[in-house]
């Protein structure tokens, strides 16, 4: 998944970038107000993460626009300011959760997946398909109960694969949601990301694969016979 950190003070914005990354999230950084609403107005991004005390364009400015112009999906403040008003101002702004610096990380972490599962009723806790299964709570991924390693970008691909179900991503596509603005990946870095996933289900047992190539157009993950006959009699 990705997200807009808007946050000025350097250190803090590379070290919770570092840690989001980490925790296999795709983060873009503004260091202003008016920087990060030009982005969250040019891509699409599953949650924004949103100082209130920001150059050129403040925090409660920026959430109060977006809202007025019907954006929904959600908005976590981070900020210094702890007093009651303060944490009032921000919720009546439109913001879902307002988190008081400094902050325990694994707690915002915890917050961070209860937006996502509160805003996409496809963020459930444990996404499987077939004998494919990933735990985002846990970031482990089996395949017919065996652990798969995969890299952080092999993980950010799967877990893109089960939200979308039998949709069809398009290279661009997936590029735009498993890159951040500071990488320029070419289309045929996702070409060999899914050869390598296919590699290790098969290692893991898979006869079949379970990502397909839909020519022309993209990747899907793969009904097997059984899910389909299923939808079918359903």
């Amino acid at each position: 998944m990705k997200f807009l950190l808007v946050e000025d003070d350097v250190c803090i914005a590379e070290m919770l970038k570092e840690a989001l990354n980490d925790h296999h999230y795709v983060v873009d950084v503004a260091h202003d107000g008016q920087t990060g609403l030009e982005l969250v107005k040019t891509f699409k991004y599953d949650l924004l993460l949103l100082d209130v005390m920001l150059p050129e364009l403040d925090g409660i400015s920026i959430c109060r626009k977006l809202r007025a112009s019907g954006y929904q999906l959600p908005i976590l403040m981070l900020t210094a300011k702890d007093t009651t008003q303060d944490r009032i101002t921000g919720l009546d702004a439109g913001a879902d959760d307002y988190v008081i610096k400094p902050f325990n990380l694994q707690e915002l972490l915890a917050r961070i997946r209860a937006l996502l599962r509160r805003g996409n009723s496809s963020a459930s806790p444990v996404m499987e398909w077939g004998e494919l299964r990933l735990d985002p709570s846990t970031c482990e991924v089996t395949y017919n109960e065996m652990p798969l390693t995969l890299t952080p970008k092999e993980y950010r691909l799967m877990e893109l694969f089960l939200r979308h179900g039998c949709r069809v991503l398009s290279r661009s596509s997936i590029i735009e949601n498993l890159w951040s603005l500071e990488e320029s990946p070419q289309e045929d870095a996702v070409k060999a990301h899914i050869k390598r996933l296919r590699q290790k289900f098969k290692e893991a047992g898979a006869i079949e694969d379970i990502i397909e190539t839909v020519y022309g157009l993209g990747y899907r993950l793969k009904q097997n016979s059984e899910e389909t006959n299923s939808k079918k009699s359903s």
